[in-house]
Formats: structure tokens, C-alpha cells, sequence
């Protein structure tokens, strides 16, 4: 974090150390389904399709939320509507660890990606409500960093948890942590809002906006290309014969990958093109499913989830700017739509992959993301150049 930001307000400082354990703790519960999959389908004694129902809803209604949560919080207030959100999430979080059949935890799951959906989006319109513009990107880019630790985190801490002790007990942690996060916030100032906006009218010039539907068609299908399989891929290791603990330490590559292809965007953002800076994620997407179509073996999911998490560093973020500037005059509509849409295509991908992950059908899974992958990367590349050449 910068020194202006660490100089201007100690209590402002606190504040976004709680905005970054509450992005870590949400992408944690987020993604940490993913290496318990095959526990929690050999304890209930379903398929791992059926639980990765589970996820698929999670994930829907983490998308869905989003401009739920953005409506909330210009009327009841940023902080209060994260300690509330949090609070629901804790509450989901123990039923989830609970629950007595899959029935239940499907509905407990999906509960809690409703609520952790506040956490993020809070997270970035406070910063932009509280940090001076000039100093700005310092924390956004902190809140990035305690997301992909988040990631990193759940796909070797959860395999662990859920192989030594129990995945109830995984899901009771973050529950846990959201709780007291929603106590610890009752201290953060609440920044001074205006009048809300009016909601059908912000709707509505985003999406009269030919732009501003193309990013949000780009980032449904990147949803199920980037984060349709990555629920997945730890069981593609399991299936190697891989203890679950192994495989999600595997396959936490994509989350350290994440970390650092993002400092190599951060770095090259001045000096590369959008659309290059696309493309080249694109690519690393592209090469990662050829890959991964040929072969599953642990060493090639490996490779491939670098690859894919260089594609989300590069591409997704390059995406992300552009969200923001896509309809600049309705920019909080526009940026809870495009998540809304990311992780509907995440869920969408997630349903469509349970069979074929449950029937050993891996190539499938993989061919299909990659005949998404290339078109998605051709109309996103061309799409941002045209953009820029009018003068955006």
C-alpha cells in the first residue's frame, strides 16, 4: 500500500486491511468447494455431478447478487451493507457445514454466494468512495492481491482441511471469519453518499449502449471459458490416482500464477495496447485447453492452470478496465452487470461440466471450452481495437 494512503488516516488504513481479508475470505469460500468435490460426494454418497450443483449455484447466485448488493448500498450505505452481507454469509456458511443431504446444501451454498457477492464490489466502491484518486490504485491493487492469495489459498487449504479433518469444518472457517469481519467493520466510517440513483434508468443506458453489450456478451462467455472448468480441474488430478490434498495443491498454481501475471499487466499496461494485452491472455487460454484436449495427466494440468491463470491476469483485466468506461455515466450499473454476467457464464459452465466430469469425460469438457475460447478471443481483440481507433 502506498505511503500517502498509510499517511493520510490510520483509521482509513485499518479499513482497507478489513477490505482485503474480506476479498481473501470470499474468494476462499468461492473456490474451495473445488478440492472437496470428491469428499463431499463419497460422505453423502452422491456423484460429484449432483454436488457440483452445489457450486454451479453458488456461483449463479454469487453473479446474481451482484447488482442486488450495488442497489443496497446506495441507499442503506457501503459498510452496512458488507456487515450485513458478511453476516448472512456466516450464517450460510454453518448451515452449509451442517446441512443433511445435498438438497440442503445446495440451498445453503447458494445462500452464501449471495452474501459473499457484497464483499468484492463493496470493497472497490469504498476505495473509490474514501482513497484520493491519485493514490488509488495502490489499494485496488492490494484488494486483487488478497483476492488471488484467496484462490492460491482454497485449493490447497481446503484439500488439506477436507482430508485431515472434515470439508463441514472448511466451510465453518470461512463462516466464521465472515462473522467477525462483519463485527471488526462496525468501526470503518461510512463514506457520505448522494441521492440513489434511479435503477431503470441506469439499466437502461447500459444497455442501449452497443459497447457496453459487447463487453458484457465478451465476459459471459469468459465466464465459461476462464471459470466454467476451474471447479473442476482438481478432481481432473484426482483422477490420476492423487491424494485431494495433492491435487488442490496442484492446482493452486492458478492462483500464484494469477499473482504474478498480474504484476507483468500492471507493469505493461502503459506501454501495450488493450487489445494486445487481451490477445496475449487469449492466447495463454487457447494454448491451455490444446493442452489440456491431448492430454490430462497432473503435469499438463499444471501447465495448463498457469496458462489459465496468466488468461485471467491478462484478458479479465484488460475486460475489467474496459467495463469501466463502457458507459461511463451509469459506471456502478455497468460494473454489477458485467460481474453478473461473469459468473453466470462461470455457473453455466459449471452445470454443463458436472456430467462430463462425473463420467470421466474430461476431453469433452476441454474441447468445448476451446472451440468458446477462439471466437471469444477474435471478437474481444477486434472489439477493443475498434474501440480504441474511435477514440475511447
Amino acid at each position: 500500500m502506498s505511503n500517502d494512503v498509510e499517511q493520510s488516516s490510520p483509521a482509513l488504513t485499518g479499513s482497507l486491511r478489513l477490505l482485503q481479508v474480506g476479498a481473501f475470505t470470499s474468494q476462499f469460500d468461492r473456490l474451495m468447494i473445488a478440492p472437496m468435490l470428491v469428499v463431499i460426494a463419497a460422505e453423502m454418497d452422491q456423484s460429484v455431478e449432483a454436488v457440483s450443483v452445489a457450486a454451479a449455484i453458488y456461483l449463479l447466485c454469487y453473479g446474481l447478487a451482484q447488482i442486488g448488493w450495488a442497489m443496497v448500498s446506495d441507499r442503506l450505505g457501503r459498510v452496512r451493507t458488507m456487515r450485513l452481507a458478511l453476516l448472512l454469509a456466516m450464517i450460510g456458511g454453518l448451515a452449509s457445514a451442517a446441512v443433511p443431504d445435498i438438497l440442503w446444501l445446495v440451498v445453503a451454498r447458494g445462500l452464501t454466494g449471495a452474501c459473499f457477492a457484497a464483499a468484492i464490489p463493496g470493497g472497490l466502491v469504498y476505495v473509490g468512495d474514501t482513497v484520493p484518486v491519485k493514490v488509488r490504485q495502490a489499494p485496488l491493487t492490494d484488494l486483487m492481491t488478497a483476492s488471488a492469495i484467496g484462490m492460491t489459498m482454497a485449493t490447497v487449504g481446503a484439500g488439506i482441511i477436507a482430508d485431515f479433518a472434515s470439508w463441514r469444518v472448511a466451510f465453518a472457517l470461512t463462516a466464521v471469519v465472515a462473522g467477525l469481519l462483519s463485527f471488526f467493520m462496525r468501526r470503518m466510517t461510512e463514506p457520505e453518499l448522494g441521492p440513489p440513483p434511479r435503477v431503470w434508468g441506469s439499466l437502461k443506458g447500459v444497455l442501449t449502449n452497443r459497447a457496453a453489450l459487447l463487453v458484457l456478451a465478451l465476459v459471459l462467455a469468459e465466464g465459461l471459458v476462464l471459470l466454467g472448468p476451474l471447479t473442476f480441474l482438481p478432481v481432473v488430478v484426482h483422477s490420476s490416482g492423487l491424494s485431494v490434498t495433492l491435487s488442490g495443491l496442484l492446482t493452486a498454481a492458478y492462483g500464484a500464477s494469477v499473482l504474478v501475471f498480474a504484476r507483468v499487466v500492471k507493469a505493461r499496461t502503459a506501454k501495450v495496447a488493450p487489445a494486445m494485452l487481451i490477445l496475449t491472455g487469449g492466447t495463454m487460454a487457447v494454448l491451455a485447453y490444446v493442452l489440456l484436449v491431448i492430454t490430462h495427466v497432473p503435469a499438463a494440468v499444471v501447465v495448463g492452470t498457469v496458462f489459465l491463470g496468466g488468461g485471467w491476469a491478462f484478458m479479465h483485466s484488460t475486460l475489467q478496465t474496459w467495463a469501466t468506461d463502457m458507459a461511463p455515466g451509469y459506471r456502478a450499473t455497468a460494473i454489477s452487470l458485467f460481474a453478473t454476467l461473469l459468473f453466470t457464464g462461470s455457473a453455466i459452465g459449471a452445470a454443463v461440466f458436472g456430467s462430463l466430469v462425473d463420467s470421466g469425460r474430461f476431453t469433452m469438457m476441454f474441447a468445448i471450452t476451446l472451440a468458446v475460447s477462439v471466437p471469444l478471443v477474435v471478437t474481444a481483440t477486434l472489439g477493443r481495437r475498434r474501440y480504441a481507433t474511435k477514440g475511447h
